[in-house]
């Protein structure tokens, strides 16, 4: 406020009203003026004010709601395939068992991971956007190569056996709309789609392919609305945890944190922030440095946690689905996710053909995820030329790993391997290894030598640390149900 200004109400305080007449009479031009515009100030105030929203008006009004819509999608993009792909048909079994064995019991895991899934990727997408290489390269630069290898030879093995349950699944799904075909030409045919979509197109274009088959995951959300829920009970058990730590429940809570808080997430989605930088032109690990932005992490965050969001709501659509129809009718003792969505026959075909076509979409988005994760872990360990955006020619250990890892995946599904226990193993495994491997997320992403000013806050590190306390709590519980007798 200005000296005059503050002068005029010091004056003005101490006259008396007797004396109001008096002042007007010295004609003291001065205070008058200053008087004047005292009292304007609250009404030009909000002149501008009534001013200032007129405009933004004006602007939102040049962006309509579809235009806006727009922008947000184009902000997703390795955030939303790396969340579509934690609902793939093994996910999909694992949430399916939960519904159908305890009904609604265990569906406020859903909410709960979110916050410790959404910062755990979101730290690795930081690794890969600020210091321009995937996870495993990181690793291989600042800890020790031993670990390193025993790291990325479970998660090979655990990738398998999750692609052969997720390539069986397809193929089951796909039977019961096309009862003609065949099992095994139906987890070939699958198997070929996934390689040709990684070796034979560029990644611009299989980018965008991951990013709108993220959509089938859609069909789950219209399923449980489909059934009829009784969504005040589904609300109730989803914020009101409940838990009977019985062998078989405590088994499955570690399976259900293992296929979502995944170790191949980890490497996909790094790795993928370094391909979108690649797409730009940032082609050496300089530049992308280099290029770094508030404004580039802003977009990621957006990206991940919206993505993380999607992902863990269309879990929770899955455990409400199963819950409200098959449990709720007897039906506990589901195996597989055909199996799950066979059983939703009887209570309307529309939801028996969603839950059927989701299985078959987000496999083919789910295998290509596995099958790459473990190519970039592996030749990131090893120092070999990875990448989506190179060429078959350009790369040939790395699609040599994609390969190897489907035809394991073909393998397995001839031998006759029982799917849902390599599906279930697969899982546990995850929620074994997943502590080691998010010790170097934490670690990496809380280096200032390696981030800079874009290291981990340290509530950040903290939610880190709880993470990794669960998923360890996790795995030894799991591990002391197997000799839980």
């Amino acid at each position: 406020m200005r000296r005059e200004t503050v002068e005029v109400i010091i004056r003005f305080s101490f006259y008396a009203p007797s004396r109001y007449n008096e002042l007007i009479d010295m004609n003291d031009k001065k205070f008058q003026n200053e008087a004047e515009h005292l009292f304007e100030a609250p009404a030009k105030l909000l002149e501008e004010s009534v001013v200032f929203v007129k405009k933004e008006e004006r602007t939102l009004a040049k962006k309509k709601p579809l235009k806006l819509a727009e922008e947000y999608w184009d902000t997703l993009g390795p955030g939303l395939t790396t969340g579509a792909a934690d609902d793939d048909p093994s996910g999909i079994a694992t949430y399916s068992q939960a519904g159908a064995k305890y009904g609604l019991q265990l569906i406020w895991l859903s909410l709960f991971t979110y916050p410790f899934m959404a910062t755990v990727q979101e730290m690795c997408a930081r690794i890969g956007l600020v210091s321009g290489q995937g996870l495993a390269a990181n690793i291989r630069n600042q800890y020790s190569m031993s670990v390193l290898y025993a790291v990325t030879a479970l998660l090979f093995f655990a990738n398998v056996f999750n692609i052969a349950a997720d390539l069986g699944a397809m193929a089951a799904a796909s039977r019961l709309l096309f009862p003609g075909f065949g099992l095994e030409l139906l987890v070939i045919f699958f198997a070929l789609v996934s390689l040709a979509l990684q070796i034979f197109t560029t990644y611009a274009h299989y980018a965008k392919y991951l990013k709108y088959l993220a959509l089938a995951l859609l069909s789950y959300a219209a399923v449980a609305f489909a059934v009829g829920l009784d969504w005040s009970d589904v609300l109730y058990h989803t914020f009101v945890p409940s838990i009977t730590f019985s062998k078989d429940q405590l088994f499955l809570i570690c399976a259900i944190l293992g296929t979502t808080i995944s170790p191949y997430l980890f490497f996909w989605q790094t790795s993928q922030e370094v391909e979108e930088r690649i797409l730009k032109g940032e082609t050496t690990i300089e530049a992308r440095r280099e290029q770094v932005s508030k404004h580039s992490l802003r977009r990621m965050r957006t990206d991940v946690w919206s993505g993380m969001f999607f992902s863990n709501l269309i879990a929770f659509f899955i455990f409400a689905a199963c819950a409200g129809t098959l449990y709720a009718n007897g039906i506990t003792n589901i195996a597989t996710a055909d199996q799950a969505a066979l059983a939703l026959k009887p209570f309307g075909e529309f939801a028996f053909l969603l839950f059927a076509i989701g299985i078959v979409g987000t496999g083919l988005l789910a295998v290509p995820v596995l099958a790459g994760s473990t190519a970039y872990a592996i030749s990131e360990s090893f120092g070999w030329k990875h990448g989506l955006h190179l060429k078959l020619k350009q790369a040939y250990a790395f699609y040599g790993v994609i390969i190897v890892s489907m035809v394991l995946g073909i393998a397995a599904n001839f031998a006759h391997l029982d799917p849902i226990q390599g599906l279930i193993y697969a899982a546990v495994a995850n929620g074994i290894i997943a502590p080691f491997i998010l010790f170097f997320v934490v670690r990496l992403s809380s280096s200032r030598n390696l981030m800079g000013e874009y290291a981990n806050r340290p509530l950040v590190s903290f939610i880190g640390w709880i993470t990794i306390a669960i998923m360890a709590i996790s795995g030894i519980a799991a591990i002391t149900t197997l000799f839980w007798h």
